[in-house]
């Protein structure tokens, strides 16, 4: 497909053109250049890999827009989305869009809200119903939701809604939509229960990838911190101190540990509050407004908590806790570097997690950094230069002059130097006081010495011996109905069979695909089924791993 540099070029109406001008877009993303000419050409269905906060709304939001019939009195299209905040945000995202269609009814329903007030919306019509899957479901079994005539089926942000639950819900949804209708699926990544949707609910999709599938954005950096245990919080509170201007979502595993992580950030002086699962919708819009208004620099979530918050100009997240599962990394780091602006993702690690921060390397083709948390000095110099400039940027507005006086008079016996060191040190003896006697918390990174032979979940392994750390051999006569995939990484990469099976992960394979494992010196067999084993190798040739360039190849029966 030729490059689309202008919306002009994409074929739009001039009502859809003026709204999306006033909204200051000029040159569609790389999702909307390859989705939105698709979904005006074609029908047929589409499976969109792309991370959040690339303009996935937009890329099916305009044409199914440009596609709605006004005059007819039904429901043409369905949003399903995993978040009240999301479902929100595309409604009031597909309502900017239509700003000039006069007659457009858009309807939002979700759960958290009165159910009757959203049936009162849908009693006088929807063109555009945005839902969550629960509260639509609802809806539909008392009657107040038809979707018996839609044309238009659109899952965003799939994975999320199955990791939190929703399977039985989509279910029930996808087998009560019309037969005729298209369907669209958007998704970060591709785990084996999102492909298994795909499969079950839509007519041969056509995959559209934008950027490496499951990788992360080109427009974050990924950093990791290493220290002990007890260290954790000491060392979040030097990255705040260390980043003045820091707006971020800090990622802690429990709700238990988000308060009091949050509340802890709150008695040292730190504008941070908590957002979790415990927390009524009330609180929880009420810490989203502060959050969004930058009353808050600080939202310390959980990862259930923090699906389908909107927010474009995060400066960090920070994974207090790396998540229990690889994928959901993507979806952390995801939320910063969004439009075109760049991000850090932050993880706080100790000695064991080294091993999964290389395993989230694998998932994402992209490379962490380990940094030195940062010491007293070098957050003393940063916050002082943050201050000075503040300062220097300050507006000296003519009220003051009236009191030039008085202050001359009080500050006559100071030097211009000590003055400086007063106001100074006015502002910082609490920070002079907390690091003088502030410890190094770096640990040094030991090298762990041996490998024990693993098994993971519930693979045949049997690499392990001497002599295959030491050389490259035969790995003998594959499985029934499978065949060796063989990809230049070995012991002396320091690859171990759970690494494999997270790779395979990322691309979209599950367990049951992957038979027996040999690992060679330099190189290993992966025993795949002879149906995906293809598909495999396109995934892996040519990417990336712990700075390694991969080559793969199918060694056929």
């Amino acid at each position: 497909m030729e490059s689309v540099n202008d919306f002009l070029e994409l074929g739009l109406s001039n009502e859809i053109l003026n709204a999306i001008a006033e909204l200051g877009f000029e040159k569609p993303t790389p999702v909307q250049a390859m989705v939105i000419p698709q979904l005006l050409a074609e029908d047929n269905d589409i499976v969109c890999l792309a991370q959040t906060g690339t303009g996935k709304t937009a890329a099916f939001g305009l044409p199914v827009l440009e596609y709605l019939d006004m005059e007819a009195d039904r429901t043409q299209v369905l949003v399903l989305c995993p978040t009240r905040e999301l479902c929100r945000q595309i409604t009031q995202d597909l309502s900017n869009y239509s700003k000039y269609m006069d007659g457009i009814r858009i309807v939002p329903v979700y759960g958290g809200a009165g159910i009757m007030g959203q049936i009162k919306s849908l009693e006088k019509g929807a063109h555009i119903i945005v839902a969550t899957p629960g509260r639509l479901l609802d809806l539909i079994k008392r009657g107040a939701a038809d979707i018996s005539g839609i044309r238009t089926l659109i899952m965003d942000e799939a994975d999320e809604m199955l990791n939190m639950g929703f399977k039985e819900e989509l279910d029930a949804i996808l087998e009560q939509a019309p037969q005729g209708r298209r369907s669209l699926l958007f998704s970060a990544t591709l785990p084996k229960e999102v492909e298994m949707i795909a499969k079950s609910y839509m007519k041969d999709p056509q995959m559209v990838t934008v950027g490496q599938r499951n990788a992360g954005s080109d427009n974050v950096e990924h950093f990791y911190y290493m220290v002990r245990e007890e260290d954790r919080y000491a060392a979040l509170k030097r990255i705040a101190d260390f980043n003045p201007d820091i707006y971020a979502i800090v990622f802690c595993k429990t709700r238990e540990q988000t308060q009091k992580v949050a509340d802890a950030l709150q008695k040292d002086g730190y504008d941070a509050d908590a957002l979790h699962g415990d927390l009524s919708q009330a609180q929880r819009d009420s810490v989203m407004g502060r959050f969004k208004r930058k009353a808050l620099h600080m939202l310390v979530a959980t990862d259930v908590a923090a699906r389908g918050i909107d927010v474009n100009d995060l400066t960090h997240v920070i994974n207090y806790n790396l998540p229990q599962e690889i994928e959901l990394y993507t979806h952390r780091s995801g939320r910063t570097g969004r439009a075109d602006k760049k991000g850090v993702s932050i993880a706080i690690i100790n000695q064991k997690e080294k091993g999964k921060i290389r395993r989230i390397e694998g998932v994402i083709r992209k490379q962490f950094t380990r940094l030195p948390v940062p010491g007293a000095r070098e957050i003393c110099e940063k916050q002082l230069s943050h201050l000075i400039n503040e300062i220097n940027g300050v507006e000296v507005r003519d009220d003051i002059y009236t009191f030039m006086p008085v202050i001359n008079e009080m500050w006559d016996s100071l030097s211009k130097e000590d003055l400086v060191k007063k106001i100074l040190s006015y502002e910082f003896n609490r920070f002079f006081d907390y690091y003088r006697k502030a410890k190094d918390l770096n640990i040094p990174e030991k090298e762990k010495r041996g490998r024990k032979k693993e098994v993971s979940e519930g693979q045949e392994v049997t690499a392990g011996a001497k002599d295959k750390k030491a050389r490259d051999g035969d790995p003998g006569v594959c499985e029934k109905g499978f065949s060796w995939l063989r990809v230049n990484l070995g012991y002396r990469n320091k690859i171990l069979p759970r690494d494999i099976i997270s790779i395979m992960k990322a691309c979209g394979l599950g367990k049951k695909s992957v038979g027996r494992i040999e690992i060679f010196g330099e190189f290993l067999y992966i025993g795949l089924k002879d149906n995906i084993v293809d598909y495999a190798k396109s995934q892996l040739d040519g990417a990336t791993y712990d700075r390694r360039r991969l080559s793969a190849s199918v060694l056929r029966k």
